[in-house]
């Protein structure tokens, strides 16, 4: 038998080898959407990510007859080090992620080979996967593998969920997506709240302004830090990564997809409502050259899709659980899904992801005849 040799990424090179592993194990796999590679590139590598600001990783590769058969990242935050431990993250607590196997031999290799990591910055629990944060890919796909994954959403191996379990760990969340249906009414109830906020003069619902998005990108980004302060998992978003993610978002944002929702001239809540990109990227093999970036250029000048997806909402936490955040979530939820069937022909939206235990969202979600399409987990494991 031979052995698999578990080995630092150092070299470009093997960064290179790093992003291209899912290329080959996913190939035959339908509802896999191959990412370009020069954002994965750009998301691994310190001065490209600001997340590296305040975190450090090592990646590794596993290699078998001098052929890459496996992946995986063994990071720490330090914002997230100084979060409550009720909260999920706190003092000891290391992530890992990116992680990829052929088999559960090779996986369970990887995995103690980012414990032993860990435990070398002194951690004593290891949470995962992450990849690199809570706000970029969190968990492993659990169930829902029957259809490709949206934009910024994981796809993975269904065999993982189990090969993690058997290295020790254990659930500690589910994040959820929701399916829903915009190319018809939403239910009775949920028209005549819409139709009551509509009346109320205290409240204003507006588009982003795009012209002046890094002011819009700054505020929208204010509100989630106070709406989702209290959150399991949650991790302050910085300055630097305010301003690197509003750079990002740009091409893909459209005034009309994400509102901002204003009570007595105060921004009080936000939704951000993206096309699925991932729809034309799928078809790009990874890459955008030699003429992929034009036909992307070309398609976001006025995008088609079949999906919408709602990566993220928040509502200042002054204002949540009571009737006045839930009616501005089902204002914006009517304006945007207007906008999506009208102006982008979408005939379904994607709302998440949701944390399990998190009420409210849940009950806007349903209250929209949302149904749970995808769930992915995020383990934990004392080490």
């Amino acid at each position: 038998m031979t052995d698999i040799i578990i080995r630092p990424v150092v070299t470009k090179a093997d960064k290179r080898a790093f992003i291209d592993l899912p290329f080959r194990l996913y190939a035959n796999d339908p509802n896999w959407v191959p990412p370009l590679k020069s954002d994965v590139m750009a998301t691994i590598t310190p001065g490209k990510n600001p997340w590296f600001e305040h975190g450090e990783a090592q990646l590794f590769l596993a290699e078998k007859d001098g052929k890459v058969v496996g992946r995986i990242s063994a990071h720490l935050d330090f914002l997230a080090l100084k979060q409550p431990p009720e909260q999920g993250m706190g003092p000891g607590v290391g992530n890992w992620g990116f992680f990829e196997a052929e088999d559960e031999a090779t996986g369970k290799l990887l995995i103690a080979t980012a414990e032993d990591w860990l435990r070398s910055k002194n951690m004593v629990r290891s949470l995962g996967p992450l990849s690199l944060s809570i706000w970029e890919e969190p968990g492993v796909l659990i169930d829902g593998h029957d259809h490709p994954s949206t934009v910024l959403m994981g796809y993975h191996n269904a065999a993982y969920g189990g090969w993690i379990e058997a290295a020790g760990y254990a659930g500690v969340k589910d994040l959820y997506t929701y399916q829903i249906p915009i190319d018809v009414p939403f239910p009775p109830l949920v028209e005549r709240i819409v139709a009551s906020g509509e009346r109320n003069e205290r409240i204003v619902i507006r588009k982003v302004n795009k012209d002046n998005f890094d002011a819009e990108a700054a505020l929208i980004l204010s509100i989630l830090n106070d709406a989702w302060s209290g959150n399991w998992g949650f991790v302050p978003i910085t300055d630097a990564e305010v301003a690197h993610t509003g750079k990002q978002l740009k091409p893909i944002v459209f005034n009309d997809l994400i509102r901002i929702a204003e009570v007595d001239g105060e921004p009080v809540a936000f939704m951000m409502t993206w096309p699925d990109i991932n729809e034309k990227i799928g078809q790009f093999g990874g890459s955008l050259f030699p003429f992929n970036w034009a036909k992307l250029l070309w398609w976001l000048r006025a995008p088609k899709v079949s999906t919408m997806r709602v990566p993220l909402m928040g509502v200042m936490k002054k204002l949540q659980s009571t009737r006045m955040a839930s009616q501005l979530a089902f204002m914006m939820v009517s304006l945007i899904r207007d906008a999506s069937t009208s102006q982008y022909g979408a005939s379904r939206g994607e709302f998440g992801w949701v944390l399990d235990d998190n009420g409210p969202m849940r009950s806007v979600g349903e209250a929209i005849n949302g149904k749970i399409n995808k769930v992915y987990r995020i383990y934990e494991k004392q080490l």
